[in-house]
């Protein structure tokens, strides 16, 4: 089974690799030389009178929310050296040891080189701390942080370093320089100083070269190719019973760290994320997939209960923000108060992708998909790792106590080569279309036609949730993809969902070239499913625009068609018999209405529409088939507003219909009231003849 193969390739994937999300390590004092401007050279272990007379050289260090850079002392309180006063050299090959280490306890691959580059000299004195935070990537190469705590005599702050449920105590020294190296989504804080000064160096570890390259062996890779090949290939079972669904389209695994959009790369992957996605990639393409990264949003749902017992500090402290050091974030409460509930059985869990890039790991590109949990797998369960956020709802009488809990975690996703276009083409529609039309347009009509019927199994789908406006925004790009193929069945495909509304003056000449190309029985079906005669349920009920669309865009839209030719002219009796078709049913639903009011607003916003018919000279002719009482409302309707339109019954069919036709007076009226305005205009102008100063085509000023 398909779900059995992707939880294999987990577990695979898993395999026995053990590596540390932190590292410490200690150097000799004399490894490092500082000079600090205004100060001079720093002689190690920093004495308290030396690290008051660096207090001095400091400002309050600051951290950022959201576009805003803030200094809060409840948030962090310490002191920051402005990078441009400090210079700080290591002693011969010391600082690459170190950094040698550093790679080699957090799992970076061999064939990677590992730099560090000054960011911050930092100095706590007593009741000074950070709370607790993430740090930000600085660079594009960045991937954690280092922080040398110089010699120096205190107690208190502690560094406390945590990946999803661990967390790592570290202390400084009096005699030596301590490090302690981490990766940049570690959560970590320093807590409160309780004597003396800590003082500190932070570096951005950067990392450069190729991190894919795989460390396992050819075994690996094929049980991995073999177990992609059999979740492509596997019908999905129903959730309850019923014939197999088709193969999934995707997987998507996700990975044990977090990267921010900046951050994603397949160059710098994180601890076993690096391996394991290395053997993922080559087994991809040993089976003819495709790779790329991603990042997600999930959701999970526990059922939860209020907790006996009080939480910890961890509980309590560690989930309290996201802040940063430097230029760094504060995103506020992370998670609120965790512990103070019993977390049951998961109930429900949802799994979004926000963000994905090209197989080449580059063009990031902002997604929203939801994606089946079928296709989804891992080798660390999400509920092992630290949420950003959660919410409890107690009792609600359908529904139990709940805790919602949210992560990201970034992802890669694999596709089979020959559907990477239908997947892509599922988050991006205007994407898809563009790609479609490029195609034809470089002379690779073929391959748009090949590439744009992959998109039928979906594309109503797809197409669904978007709003009008969205909706509007790529109906142009789809008359264009449809234009390009060439192909009347895949050309209706790609035209089917969408609304009669969304044509207008921008589209319209295209929606005459391409009613031109595929003919008037072709237009005629497509323009009918754009009224809703033929889109699926979701469909129904969208037409609240549409009596405006009637009054203030159709007469124009007809002109122009009219002047395309006879195609167009063709399309435009087309949309005129079909929007007089749906106005027909409003009208009949208006006046079915028991409640006058509701009666009266109903019709009144057909006004427009019933306006736009009696003007338009080339609509002479309305037949409605309409009940009896109906039709006689209509008719004293009619005869009551003296409207020069006669009313008959053709007693044919059920029901009979009632055929409109506007007279030669409606015409006659207007050519009598411009008579009349010109008479009295002439008047008017005798009147006022005998006074110079009268301008009647002049604003008269005193």
């Amino acid at each position: 089974m398909a779900t059995m193969a992707r939880d294999r390739l987990g577990r695979t994937l898993r395999g026995e690799a053990q590596t540390a999300f932190s590292v410490e390590l200690t150097a000799k004092a004399d490894d490092l030389s500082l000079e600090v401007e205004g100060f001079g050279h720093v002689r190690f272990p920093v004495t308290p009178g030396g690290a008051r007379k660096l207090l001095g050289l400091g400002q309050p260090a600051r951290f950022g929310r959201g576009e805003e850079t803030l200094t809060d002392p409840d948030v962090r309180d310490t002191w920051e050296i402005p990078k441009h006063l400090v210079r700080a050299e290591w002693d011969g090959a010391a600082l690459k040891d170190v950094l040698a280490t550093v790679k080699e306890e957090l799992g970076l691959p061999n064939g990677a080189e590992l730099t560090a580059d000054l960011h911050s000299l930092l100095l706590y004195e007593p009741n000074q701390f950070f709370l607790a935070h993430q740090d930000s990537e600085k660079d594009d190469a960045m991937v954690g942080t280092l922080v040398v705590t110089l010699p120096s005599s205190y107690s208190g702050g502690e560094l406390i370093v945590g990946h999803n449920e661990e967390r790592r105590e570290y202390r400084g020294s009096k005699t030596a320089l301590s490090v302690v190296a981490f990766y940049a989504d570690c959560r970590h804080e320093v807590l409160r100083v309780k004597s003396g000064y800590r003082i500190t160096l932070t570096y951005n570890l950067l990392l450069h070269g190729n991190t894919s390259r795989p460390d396992g062996d050819d075994g690996t890779v094929a049980e991995l190719a073999d177990l992609l090949r059999e979740h492509f290939s596997t019908p999905v079972p129903r959730y309850y019973g019923g014939p197999a669904i088709d193969p999934p389209n995707r997987l998507v695994y996700l990975l044990d760290h977090e990267y921010t959009p900046r951050g994603l790369s397949w160059r710098r992957l994180k601890g076993t994320d690096a391996s394991r996605v290395a053997l993922l990639r080559v087994a991809a393409d040993k089976a003819g997939c495709e790779t790329i990264l991603a990042l997600t949003d999930i959701r999970t749902t526990h059922s939860a209960f209020p907790a006996d017992e009080g939480y910890g500090y961890w509980d309590q402290g560690w989930h309290r923000g996201d802040y940063d050091e430097g230029d760094e974030e504060y995103s506020g409460d992370a998670s609120g108060t965790e512990g103070e509930y019993d977390i049951q059985e998961l109930i429900d869990s949802e799994v979004t992708l926000t963000h994905w890039t090209g197989p080449e790991g580059t063009r990031l590109e902002e997604t929203s998909l939801y994606v089946d949990r079928k296709q989804v797998c891992t080798s660390t369960s999400t509920g092992d790792l630290t949420p950003y956020s959660s919410e409890y709802e107690g009792y609600m009488g359908n529904w139990g106590n709940t805790l919602d809990r949210w992560y990201h975690r970034a992802a890669v996703i694999v596709w089979p080569r020959e559907q990477a276009f239908a997947n892509r083409a599922e988050s991006s529609p205007a994407w898809a279309l563009d790609e479609i039309a490029a195609m034809a347009s470089a002379g690779d009509v073929p391959g748009a036609r090949a590439a744009a019927a992959t998109l039928a199994p979906f594309w109503d789908t797809v197409l669904r949730g978007r709003t009008p406006e969205g909706s509007g925004r790529i109906f142009g790009p789809a008359l264009r993809a449809a234009d390009a193929v060439a192909d009347a069945q895949i050309a209706a495909m790609l035209l089917h969902p969408f609304r009669v509304e969304d044509l207008d003056h921008e589209s319209v000449d295209s929606f005459g070239k391409i009613a031109g190309r595929y003919g008037q029985p072709w237009t005629a079906e497509l323009v009918q499913t754009w009224f809703g005669g033929k889109q699926p349920a979701w469909a129904y009920g969208v037409g609240q625009e549409r009596p405006r669309w009637i009054a203030d865009r159709l007469p124009g839209l007809c002109a122009r068609l009219h002047a395309s030719g006879s195609a167009g002219a063709a399309a435009a009796q087309r949309l005129v018999d079909l929007a007089w078709e749906w106005l027909a049913k409003d009208i009949g639903i208006g006046i079915a209405s028991s409640s006058p009011s509701r009666r009266d607003e109903e019709l009144g916003g057909l006004g427009g529409p019933l306006a736009s018919f009696l003007e338009d000279t080339s609509r002479r002719t309305f037949e409605w088939p309409i009940p009896k009482e109906r039709r006689q409302h209509v008719h004293s309707r009619i005869d009551a507003a003296e409207l020069p339109v006669t009313h008959v019954t053709r007693r044919q069919g059920r029901p009979y219909t009632l055929v409109l036709n506007k007279t030669d007076a409606l015409f006659a009226r207007e050519q009598e009231a411009r008579t009349r305005d010109e008479t009295d205009l002439k008047w008017l102008a005798g009147v006022w003849s005998p006074f110079p100063s009268f301008e009647p085509t002049a604003r008269r000023t005193r």
